[in-house]
């Protein structure tokens, strides 16, 4: 007969590694302390290097005891298994003065030298958003935290596959020197994603700088590039078409109303990193610029656009006119355009039919977002040539501007076409609308 006082083991005790380490890896860092307190086992899964690949590091301007503790938790772990690191991520959200900027350098002085000495692996690293153009970066926190930035990325650049330092606003010399540091060892970087938008500081001319285009030479294996239109010259094309043409397949540029953007680029340019590229896929996003002169200087023809950001941020300046735009110079790509978002105040022209024209020549257009001044027959009428196959849409984001405060009417109507069309938008849409006060 069996001993009933026999213990019995539960069964936990028989769950295989891969799962234990399975249900550990949805576990935040408290949790994972406390259960690996279980057993020896659960213990030793705690060190399993699967756990500690990816990490977000979050410092606040005005932190809680939970965030502090969050934070402390964070670097503590990174810095105890920061050898199996492979993706860091760096928040630093609302600084307010030059104590917290100073506290944060000195934090990063430590992280920075631990993870350079023990970790081999770190693929990706992101920073986005430090502004340090800004009053709260003292200058000798501001240049000892780029020269702790630079000696690390000295050490994992060979490595190092992708980076993002947008929003970093620093000068053309500092960028350069970031940049540059990940081909320290071999003068060249294989890095595929290096994102640059908002990096330099602004108002600058970036595009005149010998400097910046021998920087950007150095790199060799490019497969996606995030910039700033104010970087763009005819020799940056050229040095992405010599050392990049047979990895570059995406190119997102932002064109910002404060940065210059009236330099001369010659669509020969364009066509010929095209050719190289066959694959590249050009996205601009234009931040108040929105004269058609000024856009018909940027989109070249040549250019192989996929995407197009038009946005106003709810400026509403007589001087210009969209119609030119819609009917004139966004249909130069109606044969590859595939994204188009418009965000721009119309209160002084109506452009329902221009709108209207534009989507149904783009063939290839899938994602659509507009918010502006328009008929709420708009929606139905898009609707109806979608049901016809006359467009072969995915997503149908619009937002309605009216000049009343009551949208009751709107609403209603806007109901109305969704339930006449609902049948369409559940099985092939991704679809929302609404009407919009814009007083």
């Amino acid at each position: 007969m069996e001993d009933d006082s026999e213990h019995v083991q539960s069964c936990w005790a028989y769950l295989p590694d891969v799962c234990l380490s399975h249900v550990f890896w949805w576990l935040d860092d408290r949790d994972r302390s406390q259960a690996a307190l279980v057993c020896k086992r659960w213990s030793q899964a705690m060190y399993s290097g699967s756990l500690w690949r990816t990490r977000t590091i979050t410092f606040r301007g005005m932190p809680s005891r939970l965030h502090t503790a969050e934070l402390e938790s964070s670097l503590w772990y990174v810095k105890k298994f920061g050898k199996y690191l492979e993706h860091l991520e760096i928040r630093f959200l609302n600084p307010y003065n030059a104590i917290l900027t100073r506290k944060f350098q000195v934090t990063m002085k430590g992280l920075l030298s631990r993870l350079g000495k023990c970790n081999s692996r770190l693929v990706s690293l992101s920073m986005q958003h430090l502004e340090l153009d800004r009053l709260v970066w003292k200058i000798i926190t501001r240049n000892q935290f780029i020269k702790n930035l630079i000696l690390f990325l000295k050490r994992v650049g060979s490595h190092l596959d992708h980076l993002s330092l947008k929003g970093a606003r620093v000068t053309l010399e500092e960028g350069c020197e970031l940049l540059s540091s990940l081909s320290y060892l071999k003068n060249k970087s294989l890095a595929s994603e290096v994102n640059i938008e908002n990096f330099f500081e602004r108002h600058l001319a970036v595009y005149r700088s010998p400097l910046f285009y021998e920087t950007m030479s150095k790199f060799r294996n490019l497969a996606i590039l995030t910039l700033n239109y104010n970087c763009i010259s005819d020799e940056l094309l050229d040095t992405l078409c010599e050392h990049n043409a047979h990895s570059l397949w995406t190119l997102n540029i932002k064109c910002h109303i404060h940065d210059p953007h009236r330099q001369i680029i010659w669509g020969a340019s364009w066509a010929n990193l095209g050719k190289r590229a066959p694959k590249l896929r050009v996205n601009f996003f234009f931040e108040r610029v929105m004269k058609h002169d000024k856009l018909a200087r940027i989109l070249l023809a040549e250019i192989p656009v996929r995407s197009i950001n038009l946005r106003s941020c709810y400026f509403r300046d007589p001087d210009w006119t969209m119609r030119p735009t819609l009917t004139n110079l966004l249909p130069s790509y109606k044969h590859i355009l595939q994204k188009l978002t418009l965000e721009f105040n119309n209160s002084h022209e109506f452009l329902d039919e221009e709108l209207l024209q534009l989507v149904l020549s783009c063939r290839k257009l899938f994602f659509l977002k507009i918010w502006a001044f328009l008929d709420i027959t708009f929606v139905e009428r898009l609707l109806q040539n979608q049901v016809e196959g006359k467009c072969t849409l995915r997503t149908l984001k619009v937002r309605i501007y009216t000049s009343q405060h009551e949208t009751n009417q709107e609403d209603h109507m806007l109901r109305e076409i969704y339930i006449r069309y609902k049948d369409l938008i559940n099985s092939e849409l991704n679809y929302f609308v609404i009407a919009y006060p814009m007083m």
